[in-house]
């Protein structure tokens, strides 16, 4: 897209008033910028988009491609890959009318035990960029904007409204502020979101880093952006470097902004700048006339499924595969095969995504049992559950519901008055909502005094059901008729407010169902508070858990079908109560009795493969007594279909570890919890591997691990050029059976430096291809940034005199070649 040019910017302000100006800076509602046609100005609409972009609104009536989680994105080191699920990502934005996606988030793994892990590529600043920066060119050559975020040491969830994120200033430079400074400066974003938490003392959105560094130093000429609630101040904000105060319509901006400028504590020159800011992107992404964006080709939903499909087998990463009857246990000989059992908790439906901002609600989902199934055969695979691993009652299936009355698939949803009266009367095939402060035609807010929800449950089975409700608010349920519950649901005090939403309190009641049997279900929620922002931010859950005939039971199950099978595939794995956005997590252990199921499985079965389903690392006490380890992630939508996929040889497991997975809690790991507000990032440059290797622990597996389906030997290493055109020439053989890509990685580290230094820091990549018993060549750069360091003292980017060790491997813990730069 073209710029305006700045006297075309300059003139559109000076048509607008004061009061106009400031109204274009605060949200106009929850998700978009307000309108102003007096400058052919339309509405601009953002989004939230870390793994799909949602739209305005947040349930399954407006389904979204559901991508790989970034976890799984960055397990792929594949910038080209990216650059077309950035493709992606802008024509779901164009097909739902949003033009400002926010994502991707780039900020780091500093900690396993951080809950919005997932959301977050990687553990390493490099790393981060690149596919950040992959993703971001290719959604904004679509004319849709990329929001980086969250701008910066937003790395962990606890207080994270308010915590005083502490970090050395060459520790900042160099680890945290990396990956926004590579894409902001060489993919050149649109948009960066500034976030909730303090760094050394102030809030980052009333930040000077806003200024002095993203505007003055970076040259940033796009828009910032608050994230959500996050603008607490008037002036500090105004004169700090924030530009977009969102949502709206309310904040601290409006008519107190406008006070402020004319008393003279804000000057009009930096409001116009925001403004300026503000066109410059919304004609980035066509809304602002003339409009010159281009349409963009359509997609079909098979195109979509296949890219992520695609997407997903390349982002899984195995970590294991060892022989079993002198053959590797992977990849599978399908016609040697009469029956696979396929277990545990996330074999059905499996975890395709993170909570959060990162939601999104799919038009389909594949899970292994439906994946495996697809490919072996239903008369092969057999399925069992093998444990229950969550404790919260499961979101109702809308296959076993019913509308009362009608015998239509789904609930019927009454809007009712302060009266008892009906506003309006929906059917939705979904059971769980979000209405933010827009809920159906014919019903105005201020009217609103309830909404009733009604469905008819309907057993596939017979026994025990667990029915109830979740959410926050005055609820009444009602089971056959009679009251089961009344009760104000509140959150435990001090906890996020987005824990509302991903984790919201929950009440459910038992019923005893036959096979076939039917009971009526109504839950109504009572509005009292009509203030924007309040009580009409209506966010619940219709639940019910099937029967269940408890953990032995389900093990024992489990055990019998494995041992009869020729191979068991265990799917185990995290959930929505463990790791999601607004908590970080406790543990490191997969909840539940999964441990126990893997380890009886195995001890049935040598033949055992297991699939870890998880969005961030887990502790595997079993890792070394199974066959193979395939760590999926959150692989999107098409979970099944790329499983099978890897599972039977069709692809090779394509990734790599974008982060360190420990092997214990024993040692001590980076904390998320602050003490007296503060959380002190103490480990400073050492983050991840560049930490292990300092300590000299050895993990579970290292950043940069992963196996294929062949084997490869490092014959030459050969370093060229200076700082400023260096490249390290990388010579490969394939010296396995079969066709495969190895993901050639290059480190650099300075022995006897002047200045604290990791062990190794990662300092770039390249994938290189062959066939059995060829031998290639890869050229990796080593951009000049990898070789400076920076001088708190001097304010700058230096490089210390002497040469440096180039080092080429498999992973941070693996290097098989070195040389020296010899300067």
């Amino acid at each position: 897209m073209t710029d305006l040019d700045p006297p075309d910017l300059t003139a559109l302000v000076g048509r607008l008033t004061l009061e106009q100006k400031v109204r274009l800076l605060t949200g106009a509602d929850f998700w978009a910028l307000n309108a102003e046609p007096e400058i052919g100005l339309r509405r601009v609409v953002t989004s939230d988009g870390p793994a799909g972009v949602r739209g305005e609104l947040w349930d399954e009536r407006d389904t979204s491609a559901n991508l790989p989680s970034p976890t799984a994105l960055a397990a792929t080191w594949d910038d080209a890959l990216l650059a077309e699920l950035g493709h992606l990502l802008a024509s779901e934005a164009r097909r739902k009318g949003v033009d400002v996606v926010l994502a991707p988030t780039v900020n780091l793994h500093r900690s396993p035990y951080g809950g919005r892990h997932f959301e977050c590529f990687s553990e390493d600043p490099v790393l981060t960029a690149r596919v950040g920066a992959a993703i971001v060119r290719a959604m904004q050559d679509d004319g849709v904007a990329a929001t980086v975020k969250h701008f910066v040491a937003n790395d962990s969830e606890s207080d994270r409204l308010t915590v005083d994120m502490r970090i050395d200033e060459r520790t900042l430079r160099e680890v945290y502020l990396a990956p926004f400074e590579v894409i902001v400066r060489d993919a050149g974003a649109w948009a960066v979101m500034a976030a909730y938490n303090q760094v050394n003392g102030t809030t980052m959105t009333e930040s000077p880093l806003l200024r002095d560094v993203l505007h003055a130093e970076w040259g940033f000429d796009g828009v910032t952006m608050s994230d959500w609630y996050a603008t607490r101040s008037t002036v500090a904000t105004a004169v700090g470097g924030l530009d977009l105060a969102m949502p709206g319509p309310t904040g601290p901006w409006g008519d107190l902004l406008v006070e402020a400028v004319r008393d003279g504590q804000v000057s009009e020159e930096a409001v116009d700048d925001k403004v300026r800011r503000l066109l410059r992107l919304a004609h980035r992404v066509g809304a602002l006339e003339p409009v010159t964006q281009q349409p963009l080709a359509p997609r079909t939903p098979e195109d979509t499924h296949a890219l992520v499909r695609r997407a997903a087998a390349a982002g899984f990463v195995m970590v294991r595969n060892e022989p079993v009857g002198g053959v590797p246990a992977l990849p599978l000989n399908r016609p040697e095969l009469r029956r696979v059992a396929v277990v545990g908790p996330n074999a059905h439906p499996g975890r395709t995504l993170g909570g959060g901002s990162a939601f999104v609600f799919p038009d389909r989902e594949i899970s292994p049992v439906d994946g495996l199934r697809e490919a072996f055969g239903e008369d092969v695979v057999v399925y069992a559950e093998g444990v229950r691993a969550h404790h919260r009652i499961g979101i109702a299936d809308p296959a076993h519901l019913s509308v009362p009355g009608s015998g239509a698939p789904g609930v019927r949803i009454r809007f009712v008055d302060r009266d008892g009266d009906v506003l309006a009367t929906d059917e939705r095939t979904g059971t769980a909502y979000n209405w933010n402060n827009a809920f159906v035609d014919g019903v105005a807010p201020e009217k609103l005094g309830a909404i009733e929800m009604t469905t008819v449950l309907t057993a596939p089975e017979t026994g025990e059901y667990r029915v109830g409700f979740s959410g926050l608010g005055q609820f009444r349920m009602l089971l056959g008729g009679d009251v089961a519950v009344d009760e104000l649901l509140v959150l435990p005090e001090g906890a996020d407010p987005v824990e509302g939403l991903m984790r919201p309190p929950q009440r459910g009641v038992d019923v005893a169902l036959a096979e076939g049997e039917s009971v009526e279900l109504t839950v109504v929620r009572t509005i009292t508070d009509h203030t924007p922002g309040s009580d009409l931010l209506v966010s619940l859950q219709l639940n019910a858990d099937l029967p269940y005939p408890g953990d032995e039971a389900a093990i024992a199950h489990a055990v019998d079908l494995a041992r009869v099978s020729d191979v068991a595939v265990v799917v185990v794995g995290t959930n929505e109560e463990v790791e999601s956005e607004g908590f970080d997590r406790d543990s490191l252990d997969l909840p539940g009795r999964q441990d126990e199921l893997v380890r009886r499985v195995a001890a049935a079965n040598p033949r055992t493969v297991v699939v870890v389903n998880a969005g961030a690392p887990v502790v595997m006490p079993w890792r070394d007594e199974v066959a193979a380890v395939l760590l999926s992630w959150f692989p999107g939508q098409e979970f099944g279909h790329a499983l099978a996929d890897l599972l039977t040889g069709v692809v090779e497991p394509g990734g790599r570890l974008p982060t360190t997975w420990p092997a214990t809690e024993s040692e001590v790991l980076p904390s998320t919890r602050p003490v007296d507000g503060a959380l002190a990032y103490d480990e400073g440059l050492h983050v991840g591997y560049r930490r292990f290797l300092r300590d000299a622990v050895a993990p579970a597996y290292w950043f940069g691990h992963g196996l294929g389906y062949t084997t490869w030997s490092y014959d030459a290493l050969d370093v060229a050029g200076g700082p400023d055109d260096a490249v390290a020439r990388v010579t490969v053989r394939n010296t396995g059976d079969r066709s495969g890509r190895e993901l050639v990685q290059a480190y650099v580290a300075r022995e006897g430096s002047a200045v604290e230094r990791p062990t190794r820091w990662l300092a770039s990549y390249a994938w290189v291809g062959a066939d059995p018993g060829e031998t290639v060549t890869v050229e990796v750069p080593l951009p000049r940034r990898t070789f400076e360091h920076w001088d708190t003292d001097a304010g700058a980017w230096t490089i210390e005199p002497g040469g440096f060790l180039v080092q080429v491997g498999r992973g941070a813990g693996d290097i098989v070649l070195e040389a020296s730069t010899g300067w």
